[in-house]
């Protein structure tokens, strides 16, 4: 019987909100197979997924590489393929539907358009919702496409946590990739500084740097969380969020994973994207926006938090 390749690289919070998709993709197609085609860094992660049956990795080479595309191509030809839903919707999966998966049916932003709609147009709505339309237009019930269920990726980390805290604690997330600088709210340190005056030994101040980020963490002032001096994994990350009393974060695959476990806390935006725009947003999660994170000031932040702590 014939499979379905749901394609979708990263990063991890594109992943983390991708979950609910994966699993109406699944429910829906009972009886075959469903792969997910993605980038090595998420690939040990994602192939515990409930939703999923198995993990391709793509390297996301040049295009020019033909000797990798080909390969590519040989290896999807070998998972016989009979449908495509494109989650990623860019450039290069729309190069791989003409040049690695053709003649397959595919699902994907353009083919979810209406008659004199423009992708421009339908790129504004909130990225749920253009999943969720993405999915009805292929005949998909999206039960699960708007509400995220992560309980799968929730472990016991009662062993880390009776290392580093015995009580509530507040996770900070001051990080960001080196490519998107402008997501970064550049007052962290100064924020710990009034939450451990505030706060006093009420609520640890944890950070969960990844691996690039550690020594960066090192230099905020609060509890770096390490798991045999290395950063932790990503269920364990999601787990560390699950149990926190409040995150603040930056717009980052954290901040996601806050937001889709209904955890109370706070995304930092800038100019660069909006809030609404990738669906961020819920009862206990909200954000603060403003057109240049220099001018969100620590007090502004302060208020915020002590508001839903209090």
């Amino acid at each position: 019987m014939s499979n379905i390749l749901i394609i979708k690289h990263g990063s991890l919070g594109d992943l983390i909100q991708a979950n609910g998709a994966f699993k109406d993709i699944k429910n829906f197609y009972k009886n075959r197979k469903v792969f997910l085609l993605t980038t090595e860094p998420y690939s040990i992660f994602m192939s515990e997924c409930p939703y999923l049956d198995g993990v391709i990795i793509d390297k996301r080479l040049p295009r020019w590489n033909l000797f990798y595309l080909n390969n590519l191509k040989k290896k999807l030809l070998r998972y016989d393929i009979s449908k495509v839903f494109d989650l990623q919707n860019s450039s290069r999966t729309k190069f791989y539907r003409g040049f690695i998966i053709k003649n397959t049916e595919w699902s994907s932003a353009e083919t979810s358009l209406e008659p004199d709609q423009k992708k421009s147009d339908f790129d504004r709505y909130p990225v749920l919702d253009r999943m969720e339309i993405q999915l009805k237009k292929s005949g998909v019930k999206t039960e699960y496409t708007k509400n995220v269920d992560l309980d799968w990726a929730i472990i016991d980390i009662s062993r880390l946590l009776k290392q580093y805290t015995n009580n509530e604690y507040i996770l900070l997330f001051p990080f960001c990739s080196i490519k998107h600088q402008n997501k970064k709210w550049p007052y962290f340190k100064e924020l710990i500084s009034e939450l451990k005056k505030d706060f006093k030994n009420k609520y640890p101040i944890l950070l969960a740097p990844g691996p690039k980020e550690i020594e960066e963490a090192n230099k905020l002032n609060g509890k770096v969380v390490l798991d045999d001096k290395k950063s932790v994994n990503i269920k364990t990350l999601v787990s560390l969020i699950n149990k926190a009393k409040f995150i603040i974060a930056n717009d980052t695959g954290p901040a996601h994973i806050a937001s889709h476990l209904d955890r109370k806390g706070l995304a930092l935006f800038g100019s660069h994207t909006t809030a609404n725009k990738v669906s961020i947003e819920n009862f206990n999660f909200k954000a603060i926006s403003v057109q240049n994170l220099e001018d969100l000031t620590v007090e502004t932040v302060l208020n915020e938090i002590k508001s839903k702590l209090n």
